[in-house]
């Protein structure tokens, strides 16, 4: 069964000895860093999900795997990670170049309101999350990245903020690469505003990394209250703009979540009933029937087999 990494785990077990001491999570902005590629991209072995975002600036030749597909990457490519999305990347030439920058939600939270932030394929994951370069678009990007890796080791006081520009010029690029229909239509009323918000608010809670703590916002109701409208106002926007109710949207939101964790990660299905915010395995047993067609135990047993 693949596993998931916390951005904690990851700094520990695959990026270079002492470079642990610099996940610093600062609670005003977040953490960000960058750093070159090469023997890194090589030691993860298995499809995972990490609580943490990434964008890879990749020079060489590997396959990106998905849990549903293959992407073959040969030559120069803007590989973007989304937190919900298992993935491993797997080397096939020996040299393996570029860069990566990684952050986690608390860095990007001030973004979420950006329509570019959100119509890109690193919040976005129906759209690809490789985009290929021709060597002027590689080279305008190592340039990006190389005034990241700089910055983040300059004492500049605004330095984050400049780096959230530097990381908004990357997601640019990709909007360029990207079919002029493949973006999200961005519509300006009121019930637009009020669904976008909704979907920013249910997305911020997942992946879900702890079976300690419950999802707190888990109906329409709790969501209504803390957008401050009333829950007929939320349900009649949300139907509006996306044509379903705003529980079918919740639910469907769990029940991947629930799919995930039963694919990805070793906790029991009591522990994951937890964390989605359900009292008791039983309600989430015929919940996750209920959306699925499958039980926990087939979803899980066909993980491991």
């Amino acid at each position: 069964m693949s596993q998931t990494i916390t951005l904690q785990q990851f700094y520990n077990d695959y990026l270079p000895e002492g470079a642990a001491e610099q996940c610093n999570l600062l609670p005003q902005m977040g953490h960000f860093n960058v750093f070159k590629r090469g023997a890194i991209c090589k030691r993860l072995t298995q499809i995972h999900r990490g609580d943490f975002y990434k964008i890879a600036l990749v020079i060489g030749t590997g396959i990106l795997h998905l849990e549903d597909r293959k992407i073959e990457v040969t030559g120069r490519a803007l590989v973007f990670y989304n937190p919900n999305t298992p993935h491993m990347w797997e080397s096939v030439s020996e040299k393996q170049d570029g860069y990566f920058c990684l952050f986690n939600a608390h860095f990007i939270a001030p973004s979420l309101t950006d329509n570019n932030f959100r119509n890109s394929p690193l919040y976005d994951t129906n759209l690809s999350p490789v985009y290929h370069l021709s060597r002027e678009q590689a080279d305008d990007l190592l340039f990006i990245y190389e005034k990241m890796m700089k910055e983040v080791e300059s004492q500049y006081v605004q330095k984050y903020e400049l780096l959230h520009h530097y990381l908004h010029l990357i997601i640019h690029e990709a909007h360029k690469m990207q079919p002029l229909n493949s973006t999200s239509e961005k519509h300006g009323n009121a019930s637009a505003r009020i669904s976008t918000l909704f979907i920013e608010m249910l997305e911020r809670q997942f992946p879900v990394d702890s079976t300690e703590q419950s999802l707190k916002l888990k109906t329409p109701h709790d969501f209504a209250e803390k957008l401050s409208v009333h829950v007929n106002h939320l349900n009649r926007s949300v139907k509006e703009i996306t044509g379903k109710s705003t529980s079918e949207i919740i639910s469907a939101r769990i029940a991947n979540e629930a799919k995930a964790l039963l694919k990805h990660t070793d906790n029991t299905v009591a522990e994951i009933a937890y964390s989605l915010g359900f009292e008791h395995p039983s309600n989430f047993n015929i919940f996750f029937k209920k959306h699925t067609q499958k039980t926990p135990k087939m979803v899980r047993t066909k993980a491991q087999s």
